[in-house]
């Protein structure tokens, strides 16, 4: 397994935080905020191979941030989390698949920790 860096954005900070112990757990360098300012500064100066995302947060959401990295034409895999409706993670995944970021999955919460692992482990 290679060591990869990887950039977690939730509004939910314990959420954030469990995200961030299992990927260095798996010897991943590892960034967590908790809101887009946050976000977009941390993907120009830390440059992330895979982002964890939140899809419902207060102020900037998820798929404005999918269409923000899109539009930037960022190369990332991307997991997106959601505590809501799962098909609305599912189809954030579809949206970025279609508008150009490589590798997309999706998790519902509450996250299985064998769930996380394996998402954050897969190449």
């Amino acid at each position: 397994m290679t060591q990869r860096k990887v950039l977690v954005i939730d509004d939910e900070i314990e959420f954030g935080r469990l995200v961030g112990r299992v990927a260095r757990e798996l010897g991943h360098e590892v960034e967590i905020t908790t809101n887009a300012t946050q976000f977009m500064e941390s993907i120009v100066r830390f440059k992330p191979e895979l982002i964890v995302m939140d899809m419902v947060m207060p102020g900037t959401e998820g798929i404005e941030l999918i269409r923000w990295l899109t539009k930037a034409q960022y190369k990332a895999r991307v997991i997106v989390t959601t505590g809501y409706n799962p098909e609305y993670a599912k189809m954030a995944a579809l949206m970025a698949k279609a508008e150009g970021i490589l590798e997309v999955s999706a998790l519902a919460k509450p996250v299985r920790l064998v769930d996380l692992r394996e998402a954050l482990s897969a190449d």
